[in-house]
């Protein structure tokens, strides 16, 4: 569902090779289709396809396997009539709706465009590995998989292959481990792929380098009859992606703004605990430190109510309604707040025909937008992306039966953040510190919502957390007078 668009013929993905390099593939990969002893292999079907590119298996003459992503030949055409597209729509529903949209789309178009660099994906990927190796709370858990700068340019990017299974696989995930007692799957850790003296893939494919499939097929951790799993925890699978982009958001401020599901891979590490692998690192946000702190302080500040911390945040980004931030940013209604804008919507409604009734639905809903937009000035763009990014993070906790506590999470380590930024001077992190054992003690309210709700889904209710809160923000909207449309994962 989320890499299978149609793929390129081979011949145009050769051109782009040939472009970009000025060489052949066997040229630049030191691989062979026809065999030659010595030389790698490379499989010229596409093993997965998006919008952008499409990737490719091969083994380079040094045994190690990698993905090779290439860039569509007609993507700079289409983005640029894309980005067009986009912005004509936009003018025409800023003039339309009378909403301040239009001033969003320089920044909006200048990350899209950004996916199409795939130097600057690189440059994404490396960051973030460092960053995850640096920090003790995910390093062992989170995986980023290395990139061969000597083979990567603009418009092909060339990683290390990844063995693993999809986040949303929970059969998969779930089902017993047959791969033997202490023992990992495929690649988990950066480990070789196959162990010293493995047999080479011309040799395993009876010397047809042109069979349609050459890459090994790993699935001996699945049993004799193929009916295994990973064996892993579907909770400590969310824990580890809900900590990952907590961490990204709250604590070094570069945010990887596409985490959809074909983007995490999960591996079964020799303890038995999951490793998450994050690949496509194209779309990203960069939060400057006063922002993130900012943005953190905001967080923390909607687990207690401190309506006055939020209102002089939001004040300072422009923002006019804290209400409707407060609850697009937790994806739940804000309970904390005046409710003005729903209180004035029902209030209204009371003593309207149904008629007049939706234009006033609609004209609120309006005016709450323009609030939230404010100063578009000061107004933050990152929020956009970062919207997306817990938008989707939720999706997934939802999808998987929400087996952890998203919103404790977050919070915490936005509280945390406020102790551990080296931004902060040393007094500023230990008035923080004390303020974050208190906030620990605030957050045993959200677990009693959230093992409450847990304890109904063991007694057979279907609605997990996360289905309650899209359903509470549904509600929300339709007060509102729109409709919330969130089937983002579907195609």
């Amino acid at each position: 569902m989320f890499d299978d668009a149609p793929q390129n013929d081979w011949k145009d993905a050769e051109k782009v090779i040939l472009e970009e390099f000025g060489k052949t593939p066997e040229e630049l990969f030191g691989v062979s289709f026809d065999g030659e002893p010595g030389k790698g292999v490379m499989e010229r079907t596409a093993r997965a396809s998006a919008s952008v590119a499409q990737v490719h298996w091969a083994r380079l003459a040094n045994g190690d396997e990698v993905a090779i992503k290439i860039q569509k030949r007609e993507i700079a055409q289409q983005v640029g009539w894309d980005l067009w597209t986009f912005k004509v729509v936009t003018r025409i529903y800023t003039w339309w709706f009378d909403l301040p949209l239009y001033s969003l789309v320089p920044y909006v178009s200048e990350r899209l465009l950004l996916e199409t660099d795939f130097v600057n994906e690189a440059d994404n990927a490396e960051r973030m590995r460092q960053l995850v190796a640096g920090e003790s709370r995910l390093r062992g858990r989170v995986y980023i998989p290395k990139v061969y700068r000597e083979l990567s340019s603009k418009r092909i990017m060339t990683a290390e292959w990844i063995e693993g299974v999809r986040l949303w696989d929970k059969e998969t995930l779930t089902k017993p481990w047959h791969g033997g007692w202490r023992q990992g799957s495929p690649g988990c850790r950066g480990t070789p792929l196959d162990p010293p003296g493995y047999q080479k893939v011309g040799e395993r494919t009876g010397h047809h380098p042109l069979k349609d499939r050459l890459k090994p097929e790993r699935d001996a951790w699945k049993g004799p009859n193929g009916e295994g799993g990973l064996g892993v925890s579907l909770k400590e699978c969310m824990t580890i992606m809900v900590d990952l982009f907590s961490a990204q958001m709250f604590l070094w401020g570069w945010c990887h703004c596409d985490p959809h599901p074909g983007n995490i891979f999960i591996r079964r590490l020799p303890s038995g605990k999951p490793e998450l692998v994050l690949i496509d690192h194209g779309l990203y946000v960069h939060m400057q430190p006063e922002f993130r702190h900012q943005y953190s302080l905001f967080w923390k500040s909607l687990m207690t109510f401190d309506n006055k911390t939020i209102g002089k945040i939001v004040q300072g980004w422009g923002i006019k309604n804290p209400d409707v931030f407060a609850s697009a940013t937790l994806m739940r209604p804000y309970t904390g707040g005046d409710n003005s804008t729903s209180a004035g919507i029902r209030r209204t409604m009371s003593k309207k025909e149904q008629q007049e009734r939706s234009y006033e639905m609609q004209r609120q809903m309006q005016k709450g937008i323009r609030e939230v937009l404010g100063d578009e000035k000061k107004w933050p763009r990152e929020l956009i992306f970062i919207g997306r990014n817990m938008r989707i993070v939720q999706g997934n906790n939802q999808y998987l039966g929400a087996p952890v506590n998203r919103i404790k999470i977050m919070g915490s380590w936005a509280s945390r953040s406020l102790v551990d930024s080296p931004d902060l001077s040393y007094r500023e992190r230990l008035v923080n510190f004390g303020r974050h054992m208190l906030f620990k003690f605030v957050l045993f309210g959200s677990d009693v919502v959230f093992y409450s709700s847990k304890v109904a889904q063991f007694f057979g209710r279907k609605q997990n957390l996360e289905d309650d809160l899209e359903a509470s923000m549904k509600k929300v909207a339709g007060d509102m007078g729109f409709e919330l449309n969130h089937s983002v994962f579907e195609g």
